[in-house]
């Protein structure tokens, strides 16, 4: 397990001065960036074996959103590894100890020269230790598509989305689909999956459907194929 200490800066804070759920992904994905440097096996290390990391599927639960100001500390650990896949969780705290956002995560290795998932390197498999999985509900991996989404026009993929993958950065997507929530939606709970990286110069067709307290935005192509799939569900 790895983690970090923090303290939520006036950048990460929304209107209300509470952190956004954009900062608390950044949150994670900096602690798993952070987690895999320190053991050797980070961006320097997949450079150089052209591999990467992609981000298939996540589910993000926030029971509290900390203030401006508030210390915290992000956790996260791997609990399993299957051929190319690799499952892992994240916890956000207070110094207290009070949970306040966890997540599941399923990533996969992929083959930067053959565009192929991989399976893990013997040096990744000796550097990272299991941890026993976090206690969560497990939503299907595959998100279905409600009937009848509403079109939300179009918008290009800008410099800022990219990452140093050279594709839309995972918590951009998420960024992106909120811009479809109404004013006052307090996310209680997130889910996405990631079908087709989108790069610099791609065009982006949102298509939305709201059920109850659960909305859903299909970031797509021209065709309608996405390239994201997230679901926001609020507090009930």
């Amino acid at each position: 397990m790895y983690h970090f200490e923090s303290r939520i800066r006036y950048s990460e804070v929304d209107s209300k001065g509470k952190v956004t759920l954009g900062s608390i992904l950044d949150y994670f994905q900096d602690c798993s960036s952070f987690h895999s440097e320190e053991l050797g096996v980070g961006i320097d290390f997949l450079a150089e074996k052209q591999a990467a990391w992609v981000l298939s599927s996540w589910q993000v639960e926030v029971k509290r959103y900390p203030a401006h100001g508030e210390e915290v500390v992000v956790s996260t650990w791997p609990y399993d590894f299957k051929g190319f896949i690799g499952y892992r969780n994240f916890t956000m705290e207070s110094l207290a100890g009070e949970l306040l956002a966890y997540a599941d995560s399923i990533w996969v290795l992929l083959d930067l020269r053959r565009g192929r998932p991989m399976r893990l390197l013997p040096e990744m498999v000796e550097a990272y230790q299991l941890s026993p999985r976090i206690s969560m509900e497990t939503a299907p991996r595959k998100l279905a598509l409600p009937k009848g989404m509403e079109d939300q026009g179009a918008f290009p993929v800008s410099k800022y989305h990219i990452d140093t993958n050279q594709h839309v950065n995972n918590g951009k997507y998420v960024s992106m689909a909120q811009e479809y929530i109404p004013m006052g939606f307090e996310v209680g709970k997130m889910h996405a999956e990631y079908r087709k990286a989108a790069v610099y110069g791609d065009v982006i067709y949102p298509l939305t459907a709201r059920e109850g307290n659960k909305i859903t935005v299909n970031l797509a192509n021209k065709e309608g194929m996405p390239y994201a799939i997230v679901e926001l569900e609020g507090y009930r």
